[in-house]
C-alpha cells in the first residue's frame, strides 16, 4: 500500500486558519484533498494534524466530508508522523505533502511515486534537486527507511524534525532519486503563506478549476502568462 500523508495545521504566523480559508467555495484543505485523490498511484490518503483544540474545526470538517484524519501530540513531529503511518496498516511507501500547497500536482505525485518504485530508492522527491515551483513538493519514502530513521533519532531530534528530514539529510545511508521538471522553475513560489498568496490561489482556481479540478503545473503557468495581476508569482 502506498499511503499519502497531508500534514496540515490551523496555526500560521502570517495567515492563521488558512487551512479553512475559502478557495473557490470550499476550504483550502478540501481542495488539496481533492487534488491528491486524483493521483492514480496512491492507495490511501490521511490528513495528519495535532490534537490541540485549534485544529478541531478542520478535523471535524474533514471527517464530516469522509476524509480520514489522524491526530497526535503537537510537541513531537517524528512520533506523530510515525503513529499516523502505523495507524494506516501495513504500507510499502509513504508520500508526504505539506498543507500550504493547494497547487500540488497529481501528475507530479504519480511521477515521483513511479520513480521511487522503478529505482528502488529509499527516498525520492522533487525537493532536494529542486526544479519545480515551491508548493509542488512531493516526498516518497519506503516504510523501512522511515522505521530505521525514527529508531535512530534521539529524543531532541525526534521532537524537532520529521523522520523524512533525517532521511533527506543522509543520502549515503538512504539512497535517493530525484524527480526533475522539464525546465527549472525553482524560483517560483506558489505556497500559501500570506493573504496575498491566498488571493493568488483564488485567482488561479477561478481560471482553471471549473473546467479541470486536476489542473497541473503547465496549466497554472499558462494562466500566469496572461494575468498582470498575478505577475509576481510568475517571476
Amino acid at each position: 500500500m502506498i499511503l499519502a500523508i497531508l500534514q496540515a495545521r490551523m496555526t500560521s504566523p502570517r495567515l492563521p486558519g488558512k487551512a479553512m480559508a475559502p478557495l473557490r467555495g470550499e476550504p483550502m484543505i478540501l481542495r488539496q484533498v481533492e487534488r491528491i485523490r486524483q493521483a492514480r498511484c496512491l492507495s490511501k490518503l490521511i490528513v495528519a494534524t495535532s490534537d490541540e483544540p485549534v485544529d478541531d474545526p478542520m478535523a471535524g470538517f474533514l471527517v464530516a466530508r469522509g476524509q480520514t484524519v489522524f491526530r497526535g501530540a503537537s510537541e513531537n513531529l517524528s512520533r506523530r508522523f510515525m503513529r499516523c503511518v502505523e495507524a494506516a496498516g501495513p504500507v510499502s511507501h509513504v508520500v508526504r505533502i505539506k498543507g500550504d500547497s493547494p497547487f500540488v500536482d497529481p501528475g507530479v505525485i504519480d511521477e515521483t511515486i513511479r520513480l521511487a518504485l522503478t529505482t528502488g530508492a529509499a527516498y525520492a522527491s522533487n525537493r532536494v534537486q529542486r526544479t519545480f515551483p515551491k508548493g509542488l513538493e512531493v516526498e516518497v519514502v519506503t516504510a523501512g527507511a522511515l522505521t530505521h530513521a525514527a529508531a535512530e533519532a534521539d529524543e531532541a531530534t525526534a521532537a524537532a524534525t520529521s523522520p523524512l528530514a533525517q532521511i533527506r539529510g543522509r543520502p549515503e545511508r538512504y539512497p535517493q532519486a530525484h524527480c526533475l521538471a522539464r525546465r527549472d522553475w525553482s524560483a517560483l513560489d506558489w505556497r500559501v503563506k500570506t493573504p496575498a498568496d491566498m488571493a493568488f490561489a483564488n485567482g488561479v482556481y477561478g481560471a482553471l478549476h471549473a473546467d479541470d479540478p486536476a489542473f497541473g503545473l503547465e496549466d497554472v503557468l499558462g494562466v500566469l502568462q496572461g494575468r498582470q495581476d498575478l505577475a509576481r508569482w510568475a517571476a
